[in-house]
């Protein structure tokens, strides 16, 4: 039962200035700002974004030079030899004698390094130009997290509001069942009213009591998808501060008015940045087909002898080498590779297109729906309004004809519960009405 009741006494604390620092008090605001902080998926997504720089660092370190170091120490157990006519070096053997020689010495030291820039590389040049792109993806992905965490906060902040807003309402309620309930009782021990008269009101108390029951369970779920959505501790208790529900009805009626606009919707920018990447896609595998350029500088010295303390002790006998070169890499034939690449390339950015195309078509048709639900909620809700007006007159006039004796308590009660159902009818036309201001804010982009 704690654990039932815990979003209830959330309530209760948030109402009560002595416990004002156990509570957590958030605004519809501070829910989405604490969820950019806090809520793992948005912080992914900014990861992401993160590492994508990095990347395209990566990127540009291809066209800037590298220098490379290198020591090296050989010994050569059995050197290679080569083979000489031995004739040419000592005459009295005949032609043709085949002597084997080896050249190398068992041991052998080298030190050096090796200098390279890239002149051209179209693959590279391709990479750098799409660069920007590639980030821009990466952070068009991060806000679609960011507006699908905004959209679930926004309806979970509302639903805990309507359920805070019945709770409040099943709790007065039975709270004035209680009372009646007791009066009765008492007038019944005073001969003045009848038991069925008593237990019919014992039958409302037990109703609102279950109700009471069910909505601190609603609230106790609603609370902790805020909490989750939020990334905030189950074991924190919250008490919300943008109460105001009513004041969607107006904000819905300005949102009515709102125009399209594609550049909003973080869908349509991610679409549009997958068509430049397959774009550029496309550019590099055509310029795959030119030659690569690359300049060069070696510097080293090296050193034989055929003992290996010699390596280390005779440093000033190490000969120096320099190289420096041109070097150009012509692509000839690479069995239709390329030809195949820059065909798919070509479909992928026609696909490209089709998908532009069809996520314009699902924001034009989520607008459209949008608007007409939130058209119909606002509707649903004058009505629902006017019903609880009613009611509550109707439940006002039965207590008031009960105390002037010309009521029963019977009315009284059915009063009470059709008021009761008209508030909650209210509440839930209300709750259409945020959840259908949701949906509208997200296909407009406006989820900010």
């Amino acid at each position: 039962m704690r654990k039932i009741y815990s979003a209830a006494l959330c309530v209760v604390l948030a109402s009560n200035l002595a416990g004002a620092q156990e509570v957590m008090r958030l605004s519809m605001a501070e829910c989405m700002d604490y969820a950019m902080k806090h809520n793992n998926s948005v912080r992914n997504a900014a990861i992401d974004v993160l590492i994508q720089d990095a990347q395209n660092r990566q990127t540009l370190s291809a066209s800037r030079p590298h220098i490379n170091g290198k020591g090296e120490v050989d010994y050569m157990h059995i050197p290679q030899k080569s083979f000489l006519d031995a004739s040419a070096f000592n005459p009295s053997l005949p032609t043709g004698t085949i002597a084997p020689v080896a050249f190398s010495l068992p041991y052998a030291s080298s030190v050096g390094a090796t200098a390279s820039q890239l002149v051209f590389d179209g693959a590279v040049f391709i990479a750098l130009k799409a660069r920007r792109s590639v980030l821009e993806l990466a952070k068009s992905n991060e806000k679609a997290t960011q507006e699908s965490i905004r959209y679930n906060v926004f309806k979970a902040y509302n639903s805990l509001v309507i359920a805070y807003r019945q709770f409040e309402i099943v709790k007065n309620s039975l709270g004035f069942a209680r009372s009646l309930e007791r009066d009765l009782e008492i007038t019944r021990k005073n001969g003045f009213a009848e038991k069925i008269d008593v237990e019919r009101t014992s039958v409302q108390v037990n109703n609102l009591a279950t109700d009471s029951i069910r909505i601190a369970n609603l609230l106790t779920v609603s609370e902790d998808v805020l909490k989750f959505q939020i990334g905030l501790g189950m074991n924190v208790c919250i008490a919300l501060t943008d109460t105001g529900i009513e004041q969607h009805k107006a904000d819905a009626l300005a949102l009515l008015a709102e125009e399209e606009n594609y550049e909003r919707i973080p869908e349509y920018n991610t679409a549009s940045t997958a068509l430049k990447l397959n774009q550029y896609n496309l550019k590099r595998y055509k310029y795959s087909a030119l030659p690569t350029v690359n300049v060069f500088w070696a510097y080293g010295t090296n050193y034989g002898s055929d003992k290996f303390e010699h390596i280390f002790d005779k440093l000033y006998r190490y000969e120096l080498s320099s190289a420096f070169g041109l070097q150009i890499n012509l692509p000839i034939y690479n069995g239709g590779l390329r030809l195949q690449q820059v065909r798919e390339s070509q479909l992928n950015i026609e696909k490209s297109n089709n998908n532009i195309s069809l996520i314009k078509e699902s924001i034009d048709f989520q607008v459209a729906i949008s608007r007409t639900t939130l058209r119909n909620a606002l509707l649903q809700v004058q009505s629902q309004k006017r019903n609880m007006e009613l009611a509550d007159d109707v439940l006002d006039l039965a207590q008031k004809k009960f105390k002037a004796g010309v009521g029963s308590n019977m009315e009284i009660t059915q009063a009470q519960t059709d008021q009761l159902r008209a508030q909650n009818g209210y509440f839930s036309a209300l709750l259409d009405v945020t959840n259908a201001e949701a949906d509208l804010r997200k296909a407009l982009g406006l989820l900010k």
